[in-house]
């Protein structure tokens, strides 16, 4: 074997293993994504002959309250906007104070981007929590209102809504039924999918929650995602192959009679 052909030899093998280790490292670094929890259905979709499945995950319903302020406001109203929200009530002794407080700080990172995040803290006591008491709260905190209501309604459809459709039991299997009382704060995207629940008193939590809800925002290019970025996996393979190919045809010229 000459020269040539061994310095191709070894081209062929070294650079599959570099790509290899390329792609082991942008996967390692690469964005995951909050998982979702909950699905509806799962759909068979036949495409091109081929049969697939698709997951129906469950969007949380839209249901409407009274804000601190006296104003009608629902789920609706923060279309397109990632959720955080937690339930409480004014008369609270115990966590509900502490909860706020971690809530302040979290709202605090997007007081410049109030547009991307809609912080909702939810009443189960809404026969005592009237709009004066709910708005006395928010100001005893010093809430940035702008983009955090703290509202009240029918007891029973926000007991509903928090056991049906948030899955507050499963998130918290402690809970009480009967009078909902729990640490977590409550992540939905902006297609309103639950996307995780995080102790409102561990910070290691509440860190990322943090992290997860400017993550979820990259999720509405979701769509059209670059094209490159389906042979991400393959990538070694492809290497390999043009790397061959290219060891081949030196190898074949090098072995062509010289004129």
């Amino acid at each position: 074997m000459n020269k040539t052909a061994l310095w191709a030899l070894i081209i062929a093998l070294f650079i599959p293993f570099i790509g290899f280790l390329l792609v082991k490292d942008f996967s390692k670094n690469a964005v995951h994504m909050p998982r979702r929890y909950f699905y509806d259905s799962v759909a068979v979709v036949e495409k091109a002959g081929k049969r697939t499945t698709d997951t129906l995950w469950h969007s949380v319903k839209n249901i409407s309250f009274i804000n601190q302020n006296g104003k009608p406001v629902s789920l609706n109203d923060a279309r397109g906007k990632i959720i955080v929200l937690n339930f409480f009530f004014t008369r609270c002794p115990t966590i509900c104070p502490g909860l706020t407080v971690n809530m302040k700080r979290l709202q605090q990172s997007y007081v410049k981007n109030d547009s991307i995040v809609q912080f909702i803290s939810i009443s189960v006591d809404p026969e005592n929590d009237s709009v004066p008491q709910l708005r006395h709260f928010a100001n005893r905190f010093n809430a940035n209102q702008d983009n955090w209501w703290f509202v009240t309604g029918n007891k029973k459809e926000i007991y509903d809504f928090a056991l049906t459709e948030m899955k507050a039991s499963v998130a918290d299997t402690d809970v009480d039924t009967a009078f909902i009382h729990t640490e977590n704060f409550f992540l939905l995207d902006s297609s309103r999918v639950v996307r995780g629940w995080y102790n409102g008193f561990d910070t290691v939590q509440l860190a990322q929650l943090a992290r997860d809800i400017p993550i979820l925002m990259l999720e509405k290019g979701k769509n059209s995602p670059s094209f490159f970025r389906n042979f991400i996996p393959i990538l070694p393979i492809i290497i390999f192959g043009i790397v061959a190919a290219i060891a081949i045809t030196i190898f074949i010229s090098k072995r062509k009679p010289r004129e």
